[in-house]
């Protein structure tokens, strides 16, 4: 066997052996995972932290720790103690179900507008959609089924993509009253593919494609997997999207 073709069951089975404990993890093994955190305590609960169902966590003033869970997410602001499981009120997850649904070609329609994040910019209305503004790792569980996203449906606009090591370029075109695009690029969405997605006006923007595996996953383990493969814009799309009211 030729060392391309070991390195490359080494990782298939390296990504088998994930799958397998993603799925094995008992649903009240933790009450949610660390998706943020600022402040004082930052460096006691860093992303990514698993947190127990009756635990609790006591902040400093200044401190955040914003907590995914299956039910949303909750932001914990010091100083206090606080219990880590989230049990009262309702939850999101039908959000989360939309949020995460794959949509094929044919129930793609405009990709309304949810709302805005954080930095005022419009959230995506479907965790999996690739954001042409916005640079970095980008998650997805189908190739065959990548779609384009931009954060305004106004005019037609176009977009060109092209490999990050060189080769023909692709447009993307987004037609008015549209903010999603199908991802009609020559070269396939592979693991580690990157591209460089280009507009006059805008400076470029570099995007890497992870595949995660086609799993049942719950909010804390997507959000893990999401962590682990630096997908961190899609954290936050996913952390901002099933906020709990406040009491």
């Amino acid at each position: 066997m030729s060392s391309d073709k070991r390195h490359y069951a080494a990782r298939a089975a390296l990504r088998g052996m994930t799958a397998i404990a993603l799925m094995a993890l008992p649903a009240t093994a933790m009450a949610g995972i660390v998706v943020a955190s600022s402040g004082p305590s930052a460096k006691s609960y860093p992303p990514g932290t698993k947190l127990p169902d009756d635990s609790e966590i006591t902040l400093k003033a200044s401190d955040s720790v914003t907590i995914l869970d299956k039910r949303g997410t909750r932001v914990l602001r010091g100083a206090g103690t606080f219990p880590v499981g989230s049990t009262a009120g309702p939850s999101r997850t039908t959000t989360f179900v939309a949020l995460t649904t794959q949509r094929s070609a044919s129930r793609v329609r405009t990709g309304a507008v949810r709302g805005s994040g954080p930095d005022g910019k419009p959230l995506r209305p479907n965790l999996w959609y690739v954001d042409v503004t916005s640079p970095g790792p980008v998650c997805v569980v189908d190739p065959a089924e990548v779609r384009a996203w931009r954060p305004r449906n106004e005019g037609d606009e176009s977009y060109s993509v092209k490999p990050a090591g060189g080769g023909s370029a692709t447009t993307l075109a987004f037609q008015t009253g549209s903010m999603v695009a199908p991802w009609e690029v020559a070269m396939p969405v592979t693991d580690g593919a990157s591209y460089v997605i280009s507009r006059r006006g805008q400076s470029d923007v570099e995007v890497t494609f992870e595949l995660l595996p086609q799993l049942d996953y719950a909010p804390e383990d997507l959000a893990e997997a999401l962590l682990a493969k630096g997908c961190d814009s899609q954290v936050s799309l996913l952390a901002s999207s099933l906020v709990l009211p406040t009491d």
